[in-house]
C-alpha cells in the first residue's frame, strides 16, 4: 500500500478550520479545535482527509501528538500526490 508521511504545523483555536500553505517542507493549517484531550489532533485528521480527498481512516498522527508540529501519514497517495492536493488554490 503507498503512503506518505508530512509534516505538519498546527495552529490551534483559530477562527476557522483551513490549510494555509506550504512552508518550506512543512503544510500549515489551522483548526478551530482546542489542543485537549485530542480535539486538535482529531481535527487536523479530518481537515488533511477532506482536502486530499481520502477517507479520515486514511491518516494518522505517527509522531508529535501533543506538539504544534506533527508528522501525519497519508495512505492512498504519494508525496507528490498528496503535496499537490494540500497546496490550497
Amino acid at each position: 500500500m503507498t503512503f506518505c508521511l508530512i509534516r505538519v504545523r498546527v495552529a490551534p483555536r483559530s477562527a476557522r478550520d483551513e490549510v494555509t500553505g506550504w512552508q518550506d517542507a512543512v503544510l500549515r493549517v489551522r483548526v478551530r479545535a482546542a489542543p485537549v484531550e485530542g480535539q486538535a489532533n482529531e481535527a487536523v485528521c479530518r481537515l488533511i482527509a477532506k482536502q486530499a480527498g481520502v477517507p479520515p481512516s486514511a491518516v494518522e498522527v505517527v509522531s508529535g501528538g501533543s506538539a504544534r508540529t506533527k508528522t501525519l501519514r497519508l495512505a492512498g497517495l504519494s508525496g507528490e500526490e498528496a503535496r499537490t492536493r494540500l497546496t490550497p488554490l
